[in-house]
């Protein structure tokens, strides 16, 4: 359930700032159609951190209910308050998720028997399975190898979402967690590197744009052909490195609204839109994919 390419999917807007969910339906339609194995909902690319709570859960369950059961969707409850974790996770319990992606502690930097403690807590007021997430470019907090060890002895704590980067880490965690627990990739520039080194899959940014590509890179390394799997991922470089020319998500909801997946590319303050500089970099990064 938790391998493969699963999508990070924006959460379109127009341009008075509204939810747009003419155009999230058609992103379900696309994933669907492009072979993505599941959707996380309202991650940081789904701006969770401007959404109030009611849009919040809104969103998911608009997700849930124009997946209609043909797609996995993982719910983004994480939160640097454990109460409001647990808050955001028992309100998503009964609407078809198959699991939570619950982010790092940010701003207010926890011990790592803090960050133990955090998700220990969420994980006993609830059932669903539980995916860690780590960050520490943008949390400030770092789960260490061994504290996500440590979490995985927990029933309903079953895979980790490592941003970091650090290839180094796949191997120590995988020896520190076993096989049963899944390794998810969060660094679109390194997730083939990562799964070829044991990671499971990759929860992707890149995949909003070219869902059918890395779905069959993920496919490929699955099957061990690796070779062909760098083929096609080199062709993918330029849009994981120029999908992050400015934060995340403004490049890729251009990027999005420009493959005309949505109606627009408009963001939440205190993000703002893709600046003229940049608008050339990302659509050529486009074009290198074959998408334009």
């Amino acid at each position: 359930m938790f391998t493969g390419s699963l999508v990070a999917l924006v959460t379109p807007m127009d341009t008075k700032g509204n939810v747009d969910y003419v155009s999230l339906k058609n992103l379900v339609e696309y994933h669907i159609a492009n072979g993505t194995s599941g959707i996380v909902s309202v991650g940081t690319t789904g701006e969770s951190a401007t959404l109030d709570h009611h849009e919040h859960i809104d969103v998911i369950k608009r997700t849930i209910d124009y997946a209609d059961g043909r797609i996995n969707i993982i719910a983004g409850t994480g939160a640097n308050a454990t109460k409001e974790a647990i808050e955001l996770t028992h309100k998503v319990e009964n609407i078809g998720v198959v699991a939570c992606l619950s982010v790092a502690p940010y701003y207010n930097k926890p011990t790592q028997e803090g960050m133990y403690q955090h998700f220990k807590a969420i994980a006993e007021n609830t059932a669903l399975p539980q995916i860690l997430y780590n960050v520490p470019g943008r949390t400030s907090s770092d789960i260490k190898p061994e504290t996500v060890g440590r979490l995985s002895k927990i029933k309903n704590i079953v895979a980790l979402k490592d941003a970091t980067g650090d290839l180094s880490r796949v191997y120590k965690t995988r020896k520190l967690v076993g096989n049963d627990f899944k390794l998810l990739s969060g660094d679109d520039a390194t997730f083939l590197d990562f799964m070829i080194l044991g990671g499971d899959g990759v929860i992707s940014v890149t995949a909003n744009v070219a869902a059918k590509q890395v779905a069959t890179v993920c496919e490929l390394v699955a099957n061990n052909h690796i070779q062909e799997a760098r083929v096609l991922n080199d062709s993918l470089l330029s849009l994981h490195s120029n999908l992050f020319i400015e934060p995340n998500p403004t490049p890729v909801k251009w990027a999005c609204a420009r493959l005309g997946l949505m109606a627009d590319a408009a963001i939440r303050l205190p993000m703002v839109s893709l600046t003229e500089a940049a608008i050339p970099v990302v659509e050529k990064a486009l074009k290198d994919a074959n998408l334009l």
